[in-house]
């Protein structure tokens, strides 16, 4: 039969997706400003200490961004043997005594100067990328199961437990959308669920997490003070709020209000409405990054796409779920709003490549016949 031409598209980035990114970024810098604004004052005597320092990170996210966009997301393919390889060597260095950081019992962080990095950030998207090659060039279960166990098992020993899952996620993610056979998939799925929950049972603070979260009336001043705390948050926030500004948890009652537990102070301050409403943009972001993954041009694009969404969009989920106490907590950042530089950075590059492969998703439409 006659084969239909399609015309030939101007390759311009999702604009949607785009401004979907502006508004979680210019959202998140609101309240970073207003949940460490008490912490700010108290530890260095600026109330914008730590929004002062995001937007740093912000603008150059954007820079990378901006730039990622206009680069082809091929060279991510060409460079993603090196990429993992760099990011499995700063996670052993990470874990020594003389070059990582150690705070309240785990060891995340570099310092670069007078900057303090969290190479973990740095290693989803490594991994993402990776893990896209790979689909292009193999099927085999183990050619991504062992990539994924090297990761997750160097970042367990940090220990965090919080990026284990969602490195996980990611892996699953991609190995499913790489069109591999069901029963290798469940198969694999199954033996990182048994790693996982060995993890749990191998781990005191795990385990404490884990009881704390099925009965969190049991030690309120003690393993379970964060939690209950988060709850009394949203618990005040009601309906529609006490209002912007006005949380009474952000005032060093509630632990890493500016981070990991913003979305409590957020929920606090906007309520059940409000925080509806961000839960849509978030959806938005996803849908829109799925509707590029599923029209991507070539099965490396189309994987690692997921990945990225998978990786943002699942964060965000944990997150939120733990902080509404439908999963233990976790310990992880909410994507594009919890205080931290490498997050963020990583965040909007990742971002980029996903508007890249944008520019070209049409010609991922077979030609009908």
């Amino acid at each position: 039969m006659r084969k239909i031409r399609l015309k030939k598209q101007k390759k311009t980035i999702d604009k949607h997706l785009f401004l979907v990114t502006i508004l979680l970024t210019s959202l998140g810098l609101v309240a970073i400003a207003d949940a460490s604004a008490p912490q700010a004052l108290n530890s260095f005597s600026d109330k914008f200490y730590f929004v002062k320092q995001q937007l740093i990170w912000g603008l150059l996210g954007f820079i990378l961004l901006i730039v990622a966009s206009k680069i082809h997301y091929t060279f991510w393919a060409k460079i993603a043997i090196p990429l993992f390889f760099i990011s499995v060597i700063i996670l052993i260095l990470v874990l020594t005594p003389w070059l990582g950081v150690s705070s309240q019992g785990a060891r995340r962080w570099v310092f670069v100067g007078p900057i303090s990095i969290q190479p973990s950030e740095f290693v989803k998207l490594a991994l993402a990328i990776y893990l896209a090659k790979t689909a292009e060039k193999n099927k085999s279960v183990l050619s991504f199961f062992i990539p994924l166990s090297i990761v997750a098992g160097l970042i367990l020993m940090q220990p965090d437990f919080g990026t284990t899952v969602v490195v996980t996620l990611i892996g699953a993610a991609q190995v499913f959308a790489s069109g591999i056979k069901l029963i290798p998939f469940f198969g694999s799925v199954l033996t990182g669920g048994i790693i996982g929950v060995i993890a749990i049972l191998v781990s005191d603070y795990r385990k404490e997490r884990v009881l704390t979260y099925l009965k969190y009336s049991t030690d309120p001043l003690g393993s379970a003070y964060h939690i209950r705390q988060v709850l009394l948050a949203l618990g005040s926030g009601g309906i529609f709020g006490v209002g912007l500004g006005q949380s009474r948890q952000k005032y060093l009652f509630l632990p890493e209000a500016a981070t990991d537990s913003i979305f409590a102070v957020i929920a606090e301050e906007v309520g059940f409405v409000g925080t509806v409403i961000l839960i849509i943009i978030f959806a938005v972001f996803i849908i829109r990054g799925l509707s590029v993954a599923k029209r991507a041009p070539d099965i490396f694009s189309r994987v690692l796409a997921v990945g990225i969404v998978t990786w943002i969009g699942g964060q965000a989920f944990v997150n939120m779920s733990s902080m509404t106490a439908l999963l233990p907590l976790t310990g992880i950042p909410l994507p594009f709003f919890s205080y931290g530089g490498s997050a963020l950075t990583m965040i909007l590059l990742a971002t980029g490549i996903l508007l890249n492969i944008s520019r070209y998703a049409k010609e991922g439409e077979r030609k009908r016949k």
